[in-house]
């Protein structure tokens, strides 16, 4: 543990949350403004839908990245170079001439973003005993349901002013600057930068032979995250479009569909955190699975759009925070677990996001929006199965 004085630990703090901030940022409005794209490039929305594979797919490759690249390079000189990148490139799509610039510059963000929140990640947990670190990532799941909140309502009201469709993430783009100019100042609690190649290659043999011999409800749980951020981008980047096409909804009300779950999201993550001292890991994950299903099936019913933001809030509230519920109840399946279990459970839940454009785009433009969400409500489907498998086969030392 890597003591500093107190001033600075406010700061590299409040570099996670920003971390944390941007991911959803880019994430949360794109359902609100893919329609607007659209008509900016005069391209099909599913050509504009699919252009944001970039994004996500460059979350994927940045989260890969990242279990080797601290072992290297600072924490500090790390945020600098990515969030110094990440503003330019939030700001250059102000000027993006074709949708190809913009996927380039959304790439290099993804990248970004996939690293700089497994730094964000160590920060928290190198700065932090065990007591309060529990408390902070529950507040970084609160930034990142803030995130969606603020953006999401800002580009509807950009949008609605007639601005740019990409002037939310121009505001972004400032805060990532925001990030740039902490780091300056700051010290991280550094990983070791010296590497015995011995001692490194040893431990990576070891590594790998743990890895092989996690016991099948790990890779349930895995598969399950996957699952979980696919249903969940479904829906979220869908629902706009199918509010505005098959019940005949305004942009404005349409986009308050992503604002609301978001809401939900934050009032219930606060609420788990007390929750889950009194009914545990084990029960929590299982109420979190079936109420997220079983709430995503209206979605895809109601006719009446007053209904279906009524509806998205208590779907962000029946969420219960799954991805770190379930992140928590696989850790729970080995003894001691590893920072490379960790790390694959992200990239399990960064996989079913990185996917989900190219996906979504496939399935809308081959039959329509609706359908989509009826795929979204069946990934929830597999992932209580798997939450059950993996209950029923769990190790003795998960119970």
């Amino acid at each position: 543990m890597c003591s500093f004085p107190m001033i600075n630990r406010y700061r590299i703090t409040a570099i996670s949350f920003l971390a944390y901030f941007i991911m959803s940022a880019m994430l949360s409005p794109i359902g609100i403004i893919v329609g607007p794209m659209s008509d900016f490039f005069d391209l099909p929305i599913t050509d504009v839908s699919n252009t944001f594979s970039w994004l996500t797919f460059g979350i994927l490759i940045g989260s890969a990245f990242a279990l080797f690249v601290f072992d290297h390079v600072t924490i500090k000189r790390m945020m600098l170079i990515v969030y110094g990148v990440l503003s330019l490139s939030l700001f250059s799509m102000l000027f993006a001439p074709a949708l190809i610039f913009v996927g380039l510059a959304l790439g290099a963000i993804g990248v970004g973003c996939g690293i700089g929140l497994a730094g964000a990640a160590s920060v928290i947990s190198r700065s932090y005993n065990e007591n309060s670190r529990a408390s902070m990532l529950v507040i970084t799941d609160a930034c990142f349901s803030i995130a969606g909140i603020i953006i999401s309502s800002v580009a509807i009201y950009l949008i609605a002013k007639q601005m740019h469709w990409a002037s939310a993430y121009f505001i972004v783009g400032f805060v990532a600057m925001t990030v740039v100019g902490l780091s300056l100042f700051s010290s991280f609690p550094e990983h070791t930068q010296t590497i015995d190649t011995d001692k490194h290659t040893e431990s990576g043999s070891e590594q790998t032979t743990r890895i092989t011999q996690w016991p099948p409800a790990v890779w349930c749980c895995i598969v399950a995250l996957f699952l979980y951020t696919l249903g969940q981008y479904s829906m979220l980047w869908w629902l706009p479009n199918y509010a505005e096409t098959a019940l005949n909804a305004d942009p404005a009300k349409a986009g308050d569909i992503v604002s609301k779950f978001w809401s939900g999201m934050l009032v219930t993550q606060l609420f788990v955190a007390w929750w889950v001292y009194k009914i545990g890991v084990q029960r929590l994950v299982i109420i979190g699975a079936l109420a997220t299903a079983l709430m995503s099936v209206p979605l895809s019913t109601v006719k009446d759009i007053d209904y279906l933001i009524a509806l998205a809030f208590i779907w962000g509230v029946a969420n219960l925070g799954l991805l770190k519920i379930i992140i928590s109840f696989g850790s729970l399946m080995i003894e001691d677990p590893p920072p490379k279990l960790i790390s694959a459970f992200l990239f399990g839940a960064t996989s079913g996001t990185a996917i989900s454009p190219f996906i979504t785009s496939n399935i809308v433009e081959y039959f329509n929006a609706y359908t989509v969400l009826q795929f979204g409500s069946g990934c929830y489907l597999l992932l209580v199965v798997l939450i059950f498998a993996a209950k029923k086969i769990q190790p003795s030392k998960a119970t």
